[in-house]
């Protein structure tokens, strides 16, 4: 559809999601918002696909709400509203979710970044957390984003607004990598090709085993961890792995060429 703001297609198992609405600085407003849930959901209810990558055309990833919308409504009607249940589309998504930045992030958008499971950046791209400037809180962003960043850092520019680096974002552990322009795609592909590679289920199952609150004790964590272990090397993803490793040759789910 010429008017979408977002953009869907799937490739040798990849789902891309493209944002496409420049105009506004991939702003999320309410059309974008709501075919980026729904193309979020296409992707997770399609057995073909195994790994989702986040993109965006025009110079910034994605700007955060529209605020031209928000403005003069109630609390509400706001369309912040909406934005806990794309958050958590991601972040609870059985399948690896790459985020692609070739360009800035801001408030919102850096929400949907540390959402992700992988997230690569351009060298020169800029992050900011720009609420507090505007006299709002980052609250609905803040489920994702702290999980990512080191607590010193978190305070600091949740508190400031001020915008940092891509080098700096590394280092924080919003995002995984930061490279040239010319090498964003590539890095990109690195990292779908090595995530398709794995087991959709064991990955599922790990992305779950990452999200869990540790048991209170160490001998409960270890009996929980070993039947889920157990579990999978006896379950037939695990044997086709195990027979395929002895046999030098791809398990069956690895994407064809």
């Amino acid at each position: 559809m010429a008017d979408e703001l977002v953009h869907y297609e799937v490739s040798r198992g990849v789902a891309r999601i493209t944002l496409d609405s420049p105009h506004n600085r991939n702003a999320l407003s309410r059309q974008l918002r709501g075919e980026l849930r729904d193309h979020l959901s296409a992707a997770l209810g399609d057995d073909a696909v195994r790994v989702i990558v986040l993109d965006h055309t025009g110079p910034v990833f994605c700007a955060g709400m529209d605020l031209k919308e928000a403005g003069g409504a109630s609390s509400g009607d706001q369309g912040v509203n909406e934005f806990p249940a794309i958050l958590e589309q991601i972040w609870t998504s059985p399948k690896p979710v790459v985020a692609k930045l070739a360009g800035p992030a801001r408030a919102g958008g850096v929400g949907i970044v540390a959402a992700a499971d992988i997230a690569v950046a351009v060298s020169d791209a800029t992050f900011a957390f720009t609420e507090v400037r505007i006299g709002v809180v980052p609250a609905i962003i803040s489920v994702t984003v702290l999980p990512r960043l080191l607590p010193r850092a978190a305070h600091e520019l949740f508190l400031t607004g001020e915008s940092f680096d891509a080098e700096r974002a590394v280092q924080i552990g919003l995002i995984n990598s930061a490279v040239p322009a010319e090498r964003l795609d590539a890095e990109v592909d690195r990292y779908t090709g090595m995530l398709a590679l794995g087991g959709p289920l064991a990955l599922a199952a790990t992305k779950e085993m990452l999200r869990r609150t540790p048991a209170a004790h160490l001998s409960t964590d270890f009996e929980e961890m070993l039947k889920l272990s157990a579990g999978f090397f006896a379950s037939p993803e695990g044997q086709e792995g195990i027979t395929a490793f002895a046999q030098k040759r791809k398990p069956n789910w690895v994407p064809q060429d």
